[in-house]
Protein backbone atom coordinates (compact mmCIF):
# COMPACT_ATOMS: atom_id res chain seq x y z
CA UNK A 1 0.00 0.00 0.00
CA UNK A 2 1.34 3.40 -1.00
CA UNK A 3 -0.04 4.99 2.16
CA UNK A 4 2.35 3.00 4.33
CA UNK A 5 5.27 4.79 2.68
CA UNK A 6 4.34 7.78 4.85
CA UNK A 7 6.17 5.99 7.66
CA UNK A 8 9.48 6.77 5.91
CA UNK A 9 9.02 10.36 7.13
CA UNK A 10 8.23 9.50 10.74
CA UNK A 11 10.78 10.84 13.25
CA UNK A 12 11.64 7.36 14.56
CA UNK A 13 14.78 5.21 14.23
CA UNK A 14 12.83 2.09 13.19
CA UNK A 15 9.22 1.33 12.36
CA UNK A 16 7.26 -1.58 10.92
CA UNK A 17 3.61 -1.70 9.95
CA UNK A 18 0.95 -3.75 8.18
CA UNK A 19 -2.66 -3.50 7.07
CA UNK A 20 -4.73 -6.67 7.41
CA UNK A 21 -8.07 -7.19 5.66
CA UNK A 22 -11.04 -8.87 7.34
CA UNK A 23 -10.35 -12.07 5.37
CA UNK A 24 -6.88 -12.25 6.95
CA UNK A 25 -4.97 -11.22 3.84
CA UNK A 26 -2.26 -8.58 4.11
CA UNK A 27 -3.15 -5.48 2.12
CA UNK A 28 0.28 -3.96 2.63
CA UNK A 29 3.34 -3.99 4.86
CA UNK A 30 6.34 -1.81 5.63
CA UNK A 31 9.64 -2.21 7.45
CA UNK A 32 11.25 -5.09 9.37
CA UNK A 33 8.22 -7.28 10.01
CA UNK A 34 10.20 -9.85 12.03
CA UNK A 35 11.83 -7.33 14.37
CA UNK A 36 10.74 -7.63 17.99
CA UNK A 37 9.47 -4.44 19.64
CA UNK A 38 8.22 -3.83 23.19
CA UNK A 39 4.45 -3.43 22.90
CA UNK A 40 3.82 -1.44 26.09
CA UNK A 41 0.01 -1.22 26.49
CA UNK A 42 -0.72 -3.03 23.23
CA UNK A 43 -0.09 -5.94 25.61
CA UNK A 44 -3.54 -5.35 27.11
CA UNK A 45 -5.63 -6.62 24.14
CA UNK A 46 -3.58 -9.83 24.15
CA UNK A 47 -4.10 -10.24 27.89
CA UNK A 48 -7.81 -9.48 27.51
CA UNK A 49 -8.14 -12.11 24.78
CA UNK A 50 -6.64 -14.69 27.13
CA UNK A 51 -9.09 -13.63 29.84
CA UNK A 52 -12.05 -13.96 27.46
CA UNK A 53 -10.88 -17.45 26.52
CA UNK A 54 -10.71 -18.31 30.21
CA UNK A 55 -14.32 -17.17 30.50
CA UNK A 56 -15.39 -19.36 27.59
CA UNK A 57 -13.52 -22.32 29.09
CA UNK A 58 -15.34 -21.83 32.39
CA UNK A 59 -12.20 -21.07 34.41
CA UNK A 60 -13.58 -17.67 35.44
CA UNK A 61 -16.77 -15.65 35.02
CA UNK A 62 -16.95 -12.01 33.95
CA UNK A 63 -19.05 -11.07 36.96
CA UNK A 64 -17.16 -12.94 39.66
CA UNK A 65 -15.29 -10.88 42.28
CA UNK A 66 -11.76 -9.85 41.28
CA UNK A 67 -9.59 -6.92 42.30
CA UNK A 68 -10.69 -4.48 45.03
CA UNK A 69 -13.93 -5.00 47.02
CA UNK A 70 -16.99 -4.73 44.79
CA UNK A 71 -14.97 -5.18 41.59
CA UNK A 72 -15.30 -8.05 39.10
CA UNK A 73 -13.34 -9.49 36.19
CA UNK A 74 -15.52 -7.32 33.92
CA UNK A 75 -14.58 -4.18 35.87
CA UNK A 76 -10.87 -4.98 35.61
CA UNK A 77 -11.11 -5.51 31.84
CA UNK A 78 -13.07 -2.29 31.35
CA UNK A 79 -10.86 -0.04 33.55
CA UNK A 80 -13.74 0.54 35.96
CA UNK A 81 -12.45 -1.33 39.02
CA UNK A 82 -11.47 1.92 40.73
CA UNK A 83 -7.80 0.97 40.96
CA UNK A 84 -5.17 3.65 40.43
CA UNK A 85 -3.04 3.85 37.29
CA UNK A 86 0.10 2.06 38.44
CA UNK A 87 -0.44 0.92 42.02
CA UNK A 88 -2.98 -1.30 43.79
CA UNK A 89 -4.68 1.66 45.48
CA UNK A 90 -8.44 2.19 45.22
CA UNK A 91 -9.40 5.62 43.85
CA UNK A 92 -13.14 5.18 43.22
CA UNK A 93 -16.04 2.81 43.74
CA UNK A 94 -16.15 0.11 41.04
CA UNK A 95 -18.29 1.05 38.07
CA UNK A 96 -18.34 4.80 38.74
CA UNK A 97 -15.36 6.12 36.76
CA UNK A 98 -13.13 5.01 33.87
CA UNK A 99 -9.72 4.97 35.56
CA UNK A 100 -7.18 3.57 33.12
CA UNK A 101 -5.21 1.13 35.22
CA UNK A 102 -2.12 -1.00 34.71
CA UNK A 103 -2.68 -2.21 38.26
CA UNK A 104 -6.10 -3.47 37.20
CA UNK A 105 -4.63 -5.66 34.47
CA UNK A 106 -2.01 -6.95 36.89
CA UNK A 107 -4.81 -7.86 39.31
CA UNK A 108 -6.56 -9.57 36.39
CA UNK A 109 -3.45 -11.60 35.60
CA UNK A 110 -3.09 -12.62 39.23
CA UNK A 111 -6.76 -13.62 39.39
CA UNK A 112 -6.53 -15.77 36.27
CA UNK A 113 -3.31 -17.40 37.48
CA UNK A 114 -5.03 -18.43 40.73
CA UNK A 115 -8.17 -19.62 38.94
CA UNK A 116 -6.29 -21.74 36.38
CA UNK A 117 -3.25 -22.69 38.49
CA UNK A 118 -1.13 -21.58 35.51
CA UNK A 119 1.17 -18.52 35.55
CA UNK A 120 -0.46 -15.87 33.38
CA UNK A 121 2.38 -15.61 30.81
CA UNK A 122 2.14 -19.36 30.29
CA UNK A 123 -1.65 -19.22 30.01
CA UNK A 124 -1.39 -16.44 27.42
CA UNK A 125 1.10 -18.51 25.43
CA UNK A 126 -0.97 -21.69 25.54
CA UNK A 127 -4.37 -20.04 24.97
CA UNK A 128 -3.55 -17.31 22.43
CA UNK A 129 0.01 -17.07 21.16
CA UNK A 130 0.72 -20.70 20.26
CA UNK A 131 -2.65 -21.39 18.58
CA UNK A 132 -2.25 -18.26 16.44
CA UNK A 133 1.35 -19.10 15.50
CA UNK A 134 2.70 -16.02 17.29
CA UNK A 135 6.05 -17.68 17.92
CA UNK A 136 8.06 -14.46 18.32
CA UNK A 137 5.79 -13.03 21.01
CA UNK A 138 6.21 -13.48 24.74
CA UNK A 139 5.26 -11.86 28.03
CA UNK A 140 8.27 -11.59 30.35
CA UNK A 141 6.43 -9.50 32.95
CA UNK A 142 3.25 -7.49 33.50
CA UNK A 143 0.05 -8.39 31.58
CA UNK A 144 -0.56 -4.63 31.38
CA UNK A 145 2.55 -3.58 29.47
CA UNK A 146 5.44 -6.02 29.08
CA UNK A 147 4.76 -8.13 25.95
CA UNK A 148 7.29 -8.13 23.12
CA UNK A 149 6.19 -8.96 19.58
CA UNK A 150 6.60 -8.41 15.85
CA UNK A 151 4.36 -7.04 13.14
CA UNK A 152 4.47 -10.50 11.52
CA UNK A 153 2.99 -12.02 14.68
CA UNK A 154 0.44 -9.26 15.23
CA UNK A 155 -0.85 -9.79 11.69
CA UNK A 156 -2.21 -13.11 13.01
CA UNK A 157 -3.82 -11.39 15.98
CA UNK A 158 -5.33 -8.66 13.77
CA UNK A 159 -6.84 -11.37 11.58
CA UNK A 160 -8.22 -13.14 14.68
CA UNK A 161 -9.84 -9.89 15.86
CA UNK A 162 -11.75 -9.68 12.58
CA UNK A 163 -12.61 -13.35 12.05
CA UNK A 164 -12.22 -15.12 15.40
CA UNK A 165 -11.28 -18.77 15.47
CA UNK A 166 -10.31 -19.09 19.13
CA UNK A 167 -13.25 -17.17 20.60
CA UNK A 168 -16.92 -17.33 19.77
CA UNK A 169 -17.90 -14.43 17.54
CA UNK A 170 -20.51 -13.25 20.04
CA UNK A 171 -17.90 -13.10 22.81
CA UNK A 172 -15.63 -10.87 20.74
CA UNK A 173 -18.56 -8.72 19.61
CA UNK A 174 -19.57 -8.12 23.23
CA UNK A 175 -15.96 -7.32 24.21
CA UNK A 176 -15.68 -4.66 21.50
CA UNK A 177 -18.87 -2.86 22.49
CA UNK A 178 -19.06 -0.29 25.28
CA UNK A 179 -18.92 -1.72 28.78
CA UNK A 180 -20.38 0.50 31.52
CA UNK A 181 -21.64 3.20 29.09
CA UNK A 182 -21.42 6.89 29.86
CA UNK A 183 -18.47 6.87 32.25
CA UNK A 184 -16.05 9.79 32.03
CA UNK A 185 -12.29 9.39 32.24
CA UNK A 186 -8.87 10.31 30.91
CA UNK A 187 -7.50 8.69 27.77
CA UNK A 188 -3.73 8.69 28.46
CA UNK A 189 -2.03 11.27 26.26
CA UNK A 190 -5.31 12.66 24.91
CA UNK A 191 -7.01 14.17 27.94
CA UNK A 192 -10.44 13.90 29.54
CA UNK A 193 -13.39 12.49 27.60
CA UNK A 194 -17.09 12.39 28.40
CA UNK A 195 -17.74 9.59 27.82
CA UNK A 196 -14.45 7.68 27.72
CA UNK A 197 -15.72 4.50 26.14
CA UNK A 198 -14.02 1.11 26.42
CA UNK A 199 -14.99 -2.46 25.83
CA UNK A 200 -13.37 -5.39 27.63
CA UNK A 201 -9.67 -4.75 27.09
CA UNK A 202 -10.18 -2.69 23.95
CA UNK A 203 -10.53 1.07 23.67
CA UNK A 204 -13.47 2.11 21.48
CA UNK A 205 -13.13 5.12 19.18
CA UNK A 206 -16.70 6.44 19.31
CA UNK A 207 -16.65 10.27 19.10
CA UNK A 208 -13.42 10.97 20.96
CA UNK A 209 -11.41 13.97 19.78
CA UNK A 210 -8.48 14.30 19.80
CA UNK A 211 -7.65 10.65 19.22
CA UNK A 212 -4.81 8.44 18.04
CA UNK A 213 -6.85 6.95 15.17
CA UNK A 214 -8.00 9.01 12.19
CA UNK A 215 -10.63 11.66 11.63
CA UNK A 216 -12.25 9.22 9.18
CA UNK A 217 -12.08 6.19 11.49
CA UNK A 218 -15.52 4.78 12.18
CA UNK A 219 -17.04 5.10 15.64
CA UNK A 220 -16.87 1.29 15.91
CA UNK A 221 -13.07 1.26 15.60
CA UNK A 222 -11.42 -0.52 18.51
CA UNK A 223 -7.87 -1.29 19.58
CA UNK A 224 -5.05 0.09 21.71
CA UNK A 225 -1.89 2.14 21.58
CA UNK A 226 1.24 1.82 23.67
CA UNK A 227 3.66 4.28 25.25
CA UNK A 228 6.53 2.53 23.41
CA UNK A 229 5.23 4.04 20.15
CA UNK A 230 2.94 1.20 19.09
CA UNK A 231 -0.67 0.78 18.01
CA UNK A 232 -3.18 -1.71 16.68
CA UNK A 233 -6.63 -0.71 15.50
CA UNK A 234 -9.50 -2.61 13.87
CA UNK A 235 -12.12 -0.68 11.90
CA UNK A 236 -15.10 -3.00 11.27
CA UNK A 237 -16.64 -0.54 8.80
CA UNK A 238 -13.45 -0.50 6.70
CA UNK A 239 -13.10 -4.28 7.14
CA UNK A 240 -9.43 -3.84 7.97
CA UNK A 241 -6.90 -3.53 10.78
CA UNK A 242 -3.62 -1.66 11.03
CA UNK A 243 -0.55 -2.36 13.15
CA UNK A 244 2.42 -0.04 13.67
CA UNK A 245 5.40 -0.72 15.92
CA UNK A 246 8.26 1.72 16.52
CA UNK A 247 11.25 2.17 18.79
CA UNK A 248 10.44 5.74 19.85
CA UNK A 249 8.29 6.47 22.88
CA UNK A 250 4.82 7.92 22.31
CA UNK A 251 4.69 11.71 22.26
CA UNK A 252 3.54 14.69 20.19
CA UNK A 253 5.15 13.17 17.09
CA UNK A 254 2.77 10.19 17.30
CA UNK A 255 -0.27 12.38 17.95
CA UNK A 256 0.52 14.12 14.66
CA UNK A 257 1.51 11.27 12.33
CA UNK A 258 -0.64 8.36 13.50
CA UNK A 259 -4.00 9.94 12.57
CA UNK A 260 -2.52 11.06 9.21
CA UNK A 261 -1.44 7.50 8.44
CA UNK A 262 -4.78 6.06 9.51
CA UNK A 263 -6.73 8.45 7.29
CA UNK A 264 -4.43 7.71 4.34
CA UNK A 265 -4.81 3.94 4.86
CA UNK A 266 -8.59 4.20 5.07
CA UNK A 267 -8.73 6.38 1.93
CA UNK A 268 -6.61 3.90 0.00
CA UNK A 269 -8.72 0.97 1.16
CA UNK A 270 -11.88 2.77 0.04
CA UNK A 271 -10.66 3.30 -3.53
CA UNK A 272 -12.10 0.96 -6.17
CA UNK A 273 -9.73 -1.85 -7.06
Amino acid sequence: MQSLRMIENWPVPTAAAAVVRADGSVAGAYGPLERRFPLASVTKPLAAYAALLAVEEGAVELDEPAGPPGSTVRHLLAHTSGLAFDEPRTMAEPGTRRLYSNAGFEALGDHLAKATDIPFPQYLHEAVLAPLGMNSTDLPGSPAKDAVSTVADLIHFAAELQAPRLLARETLTAATQVAFPGLPGVLPGFGHHRPNDWGLGFEIRDGKSPHWTGATSSARTFGHFGQSGTFLWVDPDARAACIALTDRAFGPWAMEVWPQLTDAVLAELARPA
